[in-house]
């Protein structure tokens, strides 16, 4: 499973999920977290976000991503949109919540938080093959979008989010006639423009996302039937409730706005202009009522997360183990065989595992040889001849995950050794080690010689084998079919191996009664 937590940098609203995406795809989400804090405030009239409102976010970003990181959420996705992307001092902002806590935040574009809030919403609502008109009603803009189930067609930005409409528009509540006129053909005149290049005759349904449109939602509901709204998703509003609302919220003071039951007091000021905007948007296309979505952004970025790392997510499940997880990755990208280098590595471990009372080695030094067998044919992404040579240096320089810089040079030096020249002090990399690790090296490098040998065809005909200890090393094959090459070759490969155990190894395939035993 997999933590991943996604914090959207809003304008009005400072938004964190917590998910564990799971193997096939799917999510949940464990947490939410909200803040509204309004980094947008008078940011748009002079497109610089305000000393006050860079401190308040930072505050929260950081206190979001202690949360998160405490919470073993380690992989954080950050999104932030209108107010930094259009304020002169948006990348002051960024630079500094990337030094208080070392997020990385990515500034999106209008259109890339269309796609992404598209994204949410096609995994929140069944869409059919006819196009639906999508809006997010957002603190600095919002985004309208027209798609499918299978794609967006179709996105514009406007600059109608609730903050700057009221800074613009509304510096008074309730406000007066010619307020609302000089709003509304705004609205109009936007709304008229962004729509006139889709084409679209009808749509099959008006889709609204953002806490805005879930609150108007949860207002009206309570007018219409006296109790609280159950769930946002599939909520439904009309044109006619919508512009009921419309009319209370525009004769209403702020101290009779707070008085409207469910209306969100962070809201108050704001949720007039999103209303206007949404009831404008259902008579321009001709709609009767709107449906509520409440997967947006933070699910979009979810969801776009889940396909450009499916292949990792399920390697996470599949090996849960970060080192083993990454040296698989290494013998993948290096194109090496993956089935022989596997089986080498078990045949590596028998070997280890019942010569044990000869080399008393432990844990650490067993899983060394089980990596580096692993790793031993990764050279040849460069070129067959010399490729335990060319291993040592794919492994030194390719920042293996979870192994410190000593255990990858050991592991490099195994794989290294695995053929051909035997560990000597006139090779440097072998001669700076510790007399402990060139031991070491000796033993487990003479181990994985003969493993590697034991499968020379790579048919795995040596499917396991055992060790028995006594004047001689007796190693006991278990095959598959005719093993003579990989007898053949392992006696070549055993110089090693009996010189660090001072006596001499013999190879001997199973007889039929021990291989059914």
């Amino acid at each position: 499973m997999s933590k991943l937590a996604v914090i959207d940098i809003g304008s009005n609203s400072i938004h964190m999920v917590l998910a564990d995406i799971q193997p096939d795809g799917s999510y949940q989400i464990v947490d939410r977290y909200k803040d509204m804090c309004r980094l947008g405030d008078g940011a748009f009239a002079d497109r610089s976000l305000s000393e006050r409102a860079m401190v308040r976010g930072l505050e929260v970003i950081r206190t979001l991503v202690t949360l998160a990181r405490n919470k073993g959420f380690d992989r954080i996705e950050a999104v932030a949109t209108s107010a930094v992307r259009e304020a002169r001092n948006g990348g002051v902002f960024i630079g500094a919540v990337a030094e208080q806590t070392g997020l990385h935040v990515r500034v999106i574009s209008g259109l890339e938080e269309a796609r992404l809030i598209f994204l949410g919403v096609r995994h929140g609502i069944a869409l059919t093959d006819e196009p639906v008109l999508v809006v997010d009603i957002g603190g600095g803009s919002v985004e309208l979008m027209v798609g499918t189930r299978q794609s967006l067609l179709y996105a514009k930005s406007l600059k109608l989010g609730a903050i700057r409409v009221v800074e613009e528009y509304l510096p008074k509540t309730p406000p007066s006639d010619a307020m609302r006129q000089r709003l509304e053909g705004e609205v109009t005149r936007q709304l008229k423009a962004a729509l006139e290049p889709c084409k679209v005759k009808r749509f099959a349904a008006v889709i609204a996302t953002s806490g805005m449109a879930g609150n108007l939602a949860e207002v009206i509901h309570l007018q219409r039937t006296g109790r609280p709204l159950l769930q946002q998703n599939l909520a439904t509003v009309t044109q006619k409730e919508l512009s009921e609302l419309e009319q209370l919220l525009a004769r209403s003071s702020t101290r009779a706005r707070l008085a409207i039951p469910g209306l969100d007091p962070k809201r108050v000021d704001t949720l007039f202009p999103a209303v206007m905007v949404l009831r404008r948007l259902l008579e321009l296309v001709q709609a009767d009522e709107l449906t509520v979505c409440d997967k947006a952004i933070r699910e979009g970025v979810i969801f776009d997360f889940i396909a450009k790392h499916q292949d990792k997510i399920q390697a996470e499940r599949d090996i849960p183990d970060v080192r083993r997880r990454s040296v698989l990755a290494l013998v993948r990208r290096c194109h090496a065989p993956e089935v022989h280098s596997l089986h080498v590595a078990s045949l590596a471990l028998r070997l280890f595992d019942q010569t044990k009372r000869l080399h008393g080695l432990g844990d650490a030094e067993r899983a060394w040889l089980e990596y580096a067998a692993m790793l031993h044919d990764v050279g040849y992404l460069i070129n067959v001849r010399q490729h335990h040579k060319h291993s040592y240096y794919v492994i030194k320089h390719s920042d293996l995950t979870g192994f410190t810089a000593e255990e990858i040079e050991l592991i490099a030096n195994i794989a290294r050794y695995h053929r051909r020249a035997l560990p000597a002090s006139k090779h440097a990399p072998y001669d700076s080690l510790t007399p402990r690790h060139r031991r070491t090296i000796r033993i487990l490098s003479a181990l994985l010689r003969v493993a590697d040998a034991l499968d020379r065809t790579h048919f795995s005909i040596v499917q396991t084998l055992n060790v028995r200890l006594g004047p001689t090393i007796t190693i006991v094959l278990f095959v598959s079919g005719d093993a003579e090459l990989e007898t053949w070759a392992a006696k070549g490969r055993a110089d090693l191996l009996e010189q660090v155990f001072r006596r001499p190894v013999v190879y001997r395939v199973a007889a039929q009664e021990e291989a059914t035993a």
